[in-house]
């Protein structure tokens, strides 16, 4: 019993122990949900950020990629418009321009301000007469003074680049052109804008012409106040009386492709400035996701280990509870033990009691009649009660046993259970669940919100889809309807082919009779001048009838050559107009010659000049080959029939040829000498 009480007393005292253990560790638990809360908090804010600024880069990067397909596009229609402009430039001056290009950027040459195409702006509407007034003159470069045209020059003769007009500014002098005021027309350079320091290039192209409103206005401004005219549809009347006009096509203006370049390249820098901006702002934003997200990563971390510090916590205190159930099960059985033990004890003594009591009776012979009636009847209940005393042990240790059974599965199953509905309870009670509950829906909002854009997004592309197949069922109707009325054009063609046949059948016929009543007029000869008149009322049967008259007098004459006086004029006519050919042709055959002759000498003299170069590098090279020894070219010629070859050194003086050309070149003559001495 004393080693029951004490096992008792160690069972209580471990008891109070976990219990101590487990109120700290709880209390530990709560300080740590409260911990928990405000991370979650902090978390939950952290997200809210991250999500606005997440929102403000997908706004970013949608303006980002708007912009940069503005870009594109701009850059689309700038390369466009500089293919059209190459193509409305002639070949030479746009080679010579880019020539010139190339010139500036590699040998670094300064004060050239570029084409006048480029240099002047004004309203759409007069690109036209600006074209037209300017003509060849849009493609002079524009340059501060004489020196800079003059070394551009050299260099792109000597790099064969091809040839560009120059505006030297320093030499340019415009005519000054008194204007007087009128309503009739304006001065076309006021309509023009440009730079202060390029105006006289201006003047000298655009100073002496002014715009009228009309063709008629133009004339009669140009006849009064000797001025050049021009009207916005391009008519050009000269102060000296020519008049120039016509159609223009202006969607070829190269003023306009110059404005479309210009445009798109001052869009592109802003819209290329604005996209710096953009990227710079993105990625200020990507800076502040990163930071967040670190610092969110961190709070997880940090969170993560209070949350593992806590389960540890709630498994120390689950562990240490269920410690305690297991001390309290065996102090229990402990305190059943003694309180069984107790009750042996008292059932011992009281036996032991009751025997002292039975030692101090007599014998059952010394009993009376009475007393052995009486156990008599007593030992056959003494025998029905341990029977049934037997009987109610079996039912116990049965009952025992059924006991155990139902505390095991109560420990193991049911006092588990309710411990795991304790901890739900306990979390659900905890200060961490409605940051959670709240961090939940946001993210059920945000997802919400993302499935409310998809949706969204989906939706127009339905729309599209349903609209493109829309179009595309009318494109295939009107598809069938184009080739029903295609097949009618073809059978409406070949109707019109056999017609035409027809006609041309019938065409040919009357072409023959043409040539036949043509035939007879020129029979006929010349006719008087009143003839016309006199037979144009008639009637095709009088004017047969006066023809078969005419037929019968003429009859009469025929011996008579009646075209004699008509030839005579004829021929005189056109011997004159022979004699007036001939002077022009003579006089044209002279210039010819003259011109010929002029083309012969440059042409002979430019092979003489190339040939000497030739010589002179030969002699250079062999002389360089061969140390001590010379070598000559010389070019053999025929002159005047007379076959021979020239001797003398190629590249040394010559003396005029006094016909002024070679007629024939015969060839060259190689002379060499390795020593030096023939």
């Amino acid at each position: 019993e004393s080693l029951l009480q004490d096992e008792s007393q160690k069972l209580k005292d471990e008891i109070n122990k976990l219990t101590n253990h487990i109120e700290s560790r709880r209390s530990e638990s709560s300080k740590l949900e409260a911990v928990l809360a405000d991370k979650q908090k902090n978390h939950n804010d952290f997200t809210k950020q991250k999500n606005a600024l997440q929102d403000e880069r997908k706004s970013f990067w949608k303006e980002e990629n708007s912009v940069t397909a503005e870009i594109d596009r701009l850059k689309e229609d700038l390369v466009k418009a500089q293919k059209s402009l190459d193509h409305a430039t002639p070949g030479d001056i746009r080679r010579g321009l880019n020539s010139v290009s190339r010139i500036i950027r590699d040998h670094g040459i300064g004060g050239v301000f570029g084409p006048v195409l480029e240099l002047v702006d004004c309203e759409e509407k007069f690109f036209t007469a600006v074209e037209v007034t300017a003509g060849n003159s849009l493609f002079h470069v524009v340059v501060e003074n004489d020196d800079i045209s003059t070394r551009i020059i050299q260099v792109l003769t000597r790099e064969k680049g091809g040839r560009v007009t120059f505006i030297p500014l320093n030499r340019v002098h415009a005519p000054n052109v008194n204007v007087p005021q009128s309503s009739d027309f304006v001065p076309l350079l006021k309509k023009l804008k440009f730079r202060a320091e390029h105006r006289r290039a201006f003047e000298q192209v655009f100073g002496r012409t002014v715009i009228c409103r009309d063709l008629e206005t133009a004339t009669r401004v140009a006849r009064s106040n000797s001025l050049d005219c021009i009207t916005l549809d391009g008519d050009q009347v000269a102060k000296k009386g020519g008049m120039t006009g016509g159609f223009y096509d202006s969607r070829r203006s190269r003023l306009k492709f110059v404005k479309v370049i210009r445009d798109n390249k001052a869009e592109i820098e802003k819209k290329t400035a604005h996209l710096e901006n953009v990227g710079k702002k993105l990625k200020d934003i990507d800076k502040k996701i990163t930071d967040l997200i670190t610092k969110h990563q961190q709070m997880d971390a940090e969170r993560d280990h209070a949350k593992s510090e806590l389960e540890q916590f709630k498994a120390d205190i689950a562990s240490a509870t269920k410690q305690k159930g297991s001390l309290e099960k065996a102090l229990a059985k402990k305190e059943k033990s003694l309180a069984n033990i107790r009750n042996q004890i008292e059932q011992i003594q009281s036996g032991i009691a009751m025997k002292n009591d039975e030692m101090g009776t007599e014998l059952i012979d010394q009993l009376t009649l009475e007393e052995r009636d009486l156990l008599s009847r007593l030992n056959p209940e003494i025998t029905r009660l341990k029977e049934k005393f037997l009987s109610c042990k079996n039912s116990r240790i049965e009952i025992e046993t059924r006991k155990e059974e139902l505390e095991n599965n109560l420990s193991t199953n049911l006092m588990r259970r309710q411990k795991e509905l304790e901890a739900i309870i306990s979390s659900a009670d905890s200060k961490t669940l409605p940051v959670e509950v709240e961090a939940k829906e946001q993210e059920l909002k945000e997802s919400k919100r993302t499935l409310d854009e998809a949706t969204t997004v989906l939706k127009a592309n339905v729309d599209a889809i349903n609209a493109h197949t829309r179009q595309m069922e009318q494109l295939k109707k009107q598809r069938d309807d184009l080739k029903a009325l295609e097949a009618n054009l073809e059978q409406t063609v070949q109707d019109g082919a056999k017609d035409l046949e027809q006609l041309m059948s019938s065409r040919s016929t009357y072409l023959v009779k043409q040539d036949e009543c043509m035939k007879k007029i020129r029979d006929l000869g010349s006719l008087p001048a009143d003839a016309f008149e006199t037979y144009k009322r008639k009637n095709k049967k009088q004017l047969q009838k006066l023809l078969y008259d005419c037929n019968e007098q003429l009859k009469q004459f025929s011996h008579v050559n009646q075209k004699a006086l008509d030839q005579y004029v004829n021929f005189t006519e056109q011997r004159e107009q022979l004699q007036r050919r001939r002077a022009e042709l003579d006089a044209g055959d002279e210039k010819i010659r003259e011109l010929i002759s002029v083309l012969d000498q440059r042409k002979d003299e430019s092979i003489e000049r190339t040939f000497k170069g030739v010589a002179r590098h030969f002699r250079e090279v062999f002389s360089e080959l061969v140390q001590g020894g010379h070598g000559y070219l010389v070019m053999m010629k025929k002159k005047d029939g007379d076959a021979g070859d020239d001797d003398m050194d190629e590249d040394a003086p010559r003396e005029a040829d006094p016909e002024g050309r070679i007629e024939k070149y015969i060839g060259v003559k190689v002379k060499v000498s390795f020593t030096g001495k023939g």
